[in-house]
């Protein structure tokens, strides 16, 4: 090879690289830009995903897209956690109760709602919940200064766990007959909580509740209780049923 036509490779080199790089990165962008649009092909609807980051639990979820999504620059974000009986490998059971049981139905919701599916004999993980959260914002329309986290029974308790580890990520969360670790409430003290629970429930203790609540008005937390007298430990039916807990969770901002 002459010298003329070394440097003409050397020269040319760094070009192509650029070049790749530049079509690398252009192809990145397009395919985060698809996903978002073929998102927003199906308005209204509640499908069926499998989280894609490698985690020790490749948490199964279900993934709700308001009807008007292709509307908004951005979402506001509801990450629903269920309880103990509904853990497994059959997604269809988380359905059963709260946000997924009301879009079925055919409510409409107000966020995007990411329903994940716990496995069989676990516990909810903050590191596996954190790694979909992540997902799911990296490749949708998501407001990250209003994502919110509720749970029922075992939820509840998951509620409490992963708002104590990432306490900074959550515009508000909303507990819902679980419990958590007092000495975590000095940790949640920005943040927005309402916590409820069945005034008779024979399976998570009132005392559950009570005692994250008093532990956070002792810290100077920002809480609400909602008891219900005559309850047992479904304390979540009514609590969904109520328009006005959206209305409260839409109305919190991350600060």
């Amino acid at each position: 090879m002459s010298s003329i036509s070394r440097k003409a490779v050397f020269v040319l080199a760094p070009i192509i690289g650029l070049t790749t790089m530049s079509h690398s990165q252009s192809f990145a962008a397009e395919d985060k830009s698809d996903a978002k649009a073929a998102v927003a092909d199906t308005p209204g609807q509640q499908t069926a995903h499998t989280m894609q980051h490698s985690t020790k639990d490749a948490l199964k979820y279900l993934l709700y897209i308001p009807k008007d999504y292709a509307k908004k620059e951005s979402w506001p974000l509801m990450l629903f956690l269920h309880g103990a009986g509904e853990r497994g490998d059959v997604l269809e059971l988380v359905k059963k109760h709260g946000p997924p049981k009301l879009i079925t139905k055919g409510q409409d919701m107000p966020f995007v709602v990411v329903s994940p599916q716990c496995p069989g004999s676990h516990w909810w993980e903050p590191v596996a919940l954190s790694a979909l959260l992540d997902e799911v914002v990296e490749t949708h329309k998501i407001d990250k200064d209003r994502v919110y986290v509720t749970g029922l029974s075992m939820g509840g308790f998951g509620t409490w766990s992963l708002a104590a580890q990432t306490p900074k990520r959550f515009a508000a969360i909303m507990p819902i007959c679980g419990g958590g670790t007092p000495d975590t409430a000095k940790l949640l003290t920005n943040l927005p909580i309402w916590v409820f629970h069945g005034g008779k429930d024979p399976v998570v203790p009132l005392t559950r509740s009570e005692a994250m609540v008093e532990a956070l008005k002792k810290a100077g937390g920002n809480v609400k209780f909602t008891v219900y007298p005559d309850a047992g430990h479904d304390a979540w039916t009514e609590t969904y049923n109520n328009p006005k807990v959206y209305e409260w969770l839409l109305a919190q901002k991350r600060k």
